[in-house]
Order: C-alpha cells, then structure tokens, then sequence
C-alpha cells in the first residue's frame, strides 16, 4: 500500500525482495497499475489532514480489499492511508504489519509514521540516526 510520489517508487523498489510472492498493491492512483501488470491492483480514496472526511469513504474500501484478498502481511511505505490500512489490517484481522517511513523523512519520522508503531509489527526508519533509542523505530537500510 503507497499513496503517489515517492511512497510509490519506493514501494516499488521493494518489490524484488518479494519476488517469489503473491503480491497485490493497492494506491490512491489508479495510473499505477501500469506499473504492476500482472498483479492485483486496486485504488482507494486519499487522505490527508485536510481531507479528514475521506475516511469514511477509504475504510470500507480497505475492509473489503482485506477481506477479498486476506493477505499474510500489508506492508506500507507512508502516507495516511497506508496508516489507516495497517491500523485496520492489525485490529480487525490480525494480519502482520509493517510500516516502513519515506526516506524523505531525514530529520523525524513522519506524523503518520509516528502514529503507526501502534500498529506496526516492524516500524522502520530509512535513515540510520533516527533508528534506536527508547521505543525508536529499527533501522534495515533505505529503498533509495
């Protein structure tokens, strides 16, 4: 799950790390499924902090793509909705989550990055110096 931008590039950066998987991506761009032929894609409403209202339209679209696709585990490289998705994937259905922060993000995690280690399993930081510390999120190096 990516929104646009860079979360989407570096969320296709990973995409050989799981090579031998059975993969399905989700955006807020349905252009990008040029960019995944062959694999499930499916596009949901974006949000941001002032598009709050959104929500109410983004959460049964990720209900149901959890539910159709009952995936192992959702992994995210940012934004709101990435948040609102693994919030939804850990507490309604359990699936492994991971979050992985922007790499743009040199200085602090990112306001939803911070609040998705409530829901993260493996809450990751693509710059060293923001890794560690008390509660801090790990560091397995950057995308880019």
């Amino acid at each position: 799950m990516a929104s646009g931008g860079g979360h989407w590039i570096q969320l296709q950066r990973l995409r050989p790390a799981f090579a031998d998987c059975d993969l399905t991506f989700v955006s807020v761009y349905g252009d990008y499924a040029d960019d995944v032929k062959g694999h499930r894609f499916y596009v949901v409403s974006d949000i941001t902090r002032v598009s709050l209202l959104n929500i109410v339209i983004l959460i049964p679209q990720l209900i149901g793509i959890l539910l159709r696709e009952r995936p192992a585990v959702v992994i995210t490289t940012g934004s709101m909705p990435g948040l609102v998705c693994i919030a939804l994937a850990k507490t309604l259905f359990g699936i492994k989550t991971i979050w992985i922060d922007s790499i743009a993000n040199c200085e602090r995690m990112s306001s939803s990055g911070q609040q998705a280690r409530r829901f993260a399993d493996q809450w990751l930081t693509q710059w060293p110096d923001l890794a560690g510390g008390p509660g801090g999120p790990e560091y397995w190096g950057a995308v880019l």
